[in-house]
């Protein structure tokens, strides 16, 4: 979920819950403020009821101009020691101008003439119809509070993305940055502490990050570059002592597979060697490569070499697909890819390779699925042969990489497929 989005949805909780509080809050108010002001008007006319009762003046008129209503009832005295002298309450009134029944605040008095004769007085006097109110209160929030949200949001949008622009910059530069490509400086035009500070210490992270990655590479050229010379003495001494008639076929044996190691040592060496010619970005120059021509090469290739397996590839290719690219690296890439085929799919199975729509696809049986998160990783080995370095994928990985070729790998209905968008 975005910043923004979170943002949003908070704030219109934090809304929601504040608007209904204030509601809530505000019709109760407004209830208790009519009732005051109901309740010192009836008391008013009772009291003026009373006083003319007891001095025996006329009495008003119901209908007379007043929207109150009375009634007297004389009581007992023993009724009248039972109940206050003095009650506000809520009721529907019936209301006989009207005909019908209203809502009403009620206030009931008790008192007694100078002959100790009881009456209960019970004024009413219409109100308003709470459940009316109530609503009219609910939709008049919910208007303010679409009102509110929606000037809140245009608000903090404009705000929001304004000042968070240096941000969105910086996610965007290091969207598009390679670690090894020399990359320009962090876009950080703001005046905000935060970001600047974020963009100077993004800015020391990747300085730090460049020369490590330019001493590893420097370090395995070197490295790969110094072991050749006394890699190839080294071979040179081993073929010759096998050539020697004087060996024993015990020491002859040990000489082979010492050879064989060191074979192996020297195709590392090689590849750990292309691999930081590849990283360094030596191979500049490119030309128009067709892949289809050179994947048909690779299988003729290998099928020779790797010919007791018995490994078949159905092929699924237009006529020419023309890449720009270096051709040392398309070779790299496409024998990789073949050769891998041929090293691990099962003996006698059915290999697919394939171009469709600028996509490279090639497949081959296998009984479990890789680490879709390391298969790409140098040195990462799914199975125990002896023969692979380890590093063929992660050659296919840095050559994509290297050209911003989208690389995939996933294992489907038995299958391990590969693909890469030209």
């Amino acid at each position: 979920m975005h910043l923004f989005s979170r943002i949003v949805r908070n704030l219109a909780a934090v809304l929601v819950l504040s608007m209904a509080l204030w509601a809530m809050l505000f019709y109760y108010a407004m209830v208790d403020e009519i009732r005051d002001e109901a309740d010192d008007s009836l008391e008013h006319y009772s009291s003026m009821i009373i006083s003319r009762v007891l001095a025996g003046r006329e009495l008003p008129q119901i209908g007379d101009g007043s929207n109150n209503s009375y009634t007297i009832t004389p009581v007992s005295e023993q009724y009248a020691m039972q109940h206050s002298h003095l009650t506000y309450h809520d009721e529907n009134f019936y209301i006989p101008e009207k005909g019908e029944e209203e809502p009403a605040r009620v206030i009931t008095s008790i008192f007694s003439d100078k002959d100790g004769q009881y009456y209960e007085l019970r004024v009413a006097m219409p109100t308003f119809e709470k459940n009316d109110l109530f609503e009219s209160i609910a939709i008049w929030i919910a208007i303010l509070y679409f009102v509110l949200l929606v000037v809140v949001l245009v608000v903090s949008a404009f705000i929001f993305y304004r000042h968070m622009r240096p941000l969105y910059e910086m996610l965007k530069w290091l969207d598009s940055y390679q670690l090894g490509c020399k990359p320009q400086p962090i876009p950080v035009q703001t005046q905000i502490t935060e970001f600047r500070k974020l963009g100077d210490a993004l800015q020391r992270a990747i300085d730090r990050s460049e020369q490590l990655f330019e001493r590893q590479s420097q370090f395995i050229g070197d490295a790969s570059h110094e072991l050749q010379t006394p890699l190839a003495i080294i071979g040179n001494r081993i073929e010759w002592l096998m050539n020697s008639s004087s060996l024993s076929p015990e020491a002859a044996a040990e000489l082979y597979k010492v050879n064989q190691t060191l074979g192996r040592a020297v195709r590392l060496n090689k590849t750990l060697l292309l691999l930081s010619k590849i990283d360094n970005r030596q191979f500049p120059e490119s030309v128009d490569v067709d892949i289809v021509g050179m994947v048909k090469e690779c299988i003729e290739s290998y099928g020779e070499v790797y010919e007791s397996r018995d490994i078949s590839f159905q092929q699924n290719l237009p006529q020419r697909h023309v890449v720009h690219i270096n051709e040392s690296l398309a070779s790299t890439l496409v024998s990789n890819l073949i050769r891998n085929v041929y090293i691990h799919a099962p003996e006698g199975s059915v290999a697919r390779v394939s171009i469709d729509a600028g996509v490279l696809t090639i497949s081959n049986q296998g009984d479990a699925a890789l680490d879709g998160d390391h298969v790409f990783d140098r040195f990462y080995k799914a199975s125990k042969k002896h023969t692979s370095t380890g590093l063929g994928l992660a050659l296919v990985a840095a050559i994509c990489r290297l050209y911003n070729m989208p690389l995939d790998y996933s294992f489907q209905q038995g299958c391990h497929i590969f693909t890469v968008e030209l």
